[in-house]
């Protein structure tokens, strides 16, 4: 192929890049219209602070919101030292033969599993197992397993970009392998090791598949603890919240749905603003 015919493809190929990525900005923004139209003048404070009713102009999303952070707080408790922790041996200690390599083939397909076959999971080992009911413990235990793949993949991904040359400095001075991991390796994997684990937690935020399969109620009038008895208590999180008012019939839950919806992008931009806030912070402190 000559260099005419190369520049053309290439011309090509970005045409439908941009035109392909236009296509997707629009229909967000046309989604994000639709919510922001139906579900604006539906929030406010009272919304907020209100328990779930039947009455739609009283229904609020108190007793979710709240288990929603209590869900993710747990949940991030259970999957962020096991997954970094995994990460840390497979990259640094763990030998490279055929049980290493399958053990990576199978963190790598079961980050792609289908959410729901987490929820069956949780439900047959957590909330029948263990006897932990349909408790916040058993929805956020279920909730870690969704996202530890993805947690053990981007903290190896952090460790492996950390140049070699830093641990051979290390070495060269006389510290141990940890001590060369903890002291230099980690502080400098650190900011993407955190970034990817919020990026996680933001997934596991949207999902109701696997919390519903585990029995989680859709509606609370009251809150959840945040003590030990807290923890196997019900619960119930935004996004099955919202299904419940969108499978209504009733336009004015429609419009409380959209305003959940709402409530919680703002809650997953808030994380995502977090997580760049901390990679900053952190990136800066290695540079130091």
């Amino acid at each position: 192929m000559n260099l005419h015919a190369r520049k053309r493809a290439g011309a090509i190929f970005f045409i439908a890049s941009f035109a392909a990525t236009l296509v997707g900005i629009f229909a967000l923004i046309v989604l994000l219209a639709d919510v922001f139209g139906d579900g604006l003048a539906r929030l406010d404070w009272e919304f907020i602070t209100s328990f779930p009713s039947r009455r739609a102009a009283s229904a609020g999303i108190l007793s979710a919101l709240v288990g929603t952070l209590w869900i993710i707080s747990l949940t991030a408790l259970f999957a962020f030292p096991i997954g970094v922790g995994a990460a840390i041996y497979l990259e640094e200690y763990a030998p490279k033969n055929r049980l290493t390599r399958l053990i990576e083939i199978n963190i790598a397909n079961l980050a792609g599993v289908p959410s729901v076959i987490y929820g069956l999971l949780g439900l047959g080992v957590f909330v029948r197992g263990m006897m932990l009911g349909r408790s916040v413990l058993a929805g956020a235990l279920t909730l870690a397993l969704l996202v530890l793949p993805i947690v053990i993949i981007t903290a190896r991904e952090a460790l492996r970009a950390v140049p070699s040359s830093l641990r051979q400095a290390a070495y060269a001075v006389g510290a141990t392998k940890w001590q060369t991991i903890w002291a230099q390796v980690l502080p400098v994997a650190f900011p993407s090791i955190l970034t990817g684990t919020i990026l996680a937690l933001s997934r596991a935020m949207g999902e109701s598949a696997p919390l519903i399969t585990i029995g989680a109620l859709t509606y609370i009038a009251f809150l959840p603890e945040f003590s030990l008895d807290g923890l196997f208590s019900g619960f119930t999180v935004l996004p099955i919240q919202i299904f419940n008012w969108v499978s209504r019939p009733q336009k004015a839950f429609h419009e409380n749905a959209a305003a959940g919806i709402i409530v919680l992008l703002g809650v997953l931009l808030a994380m995502n603003a977090l997580a760049i806030f901390l990679r900053n912070k952190y990136q800066q402190k290695a540079n130091w």
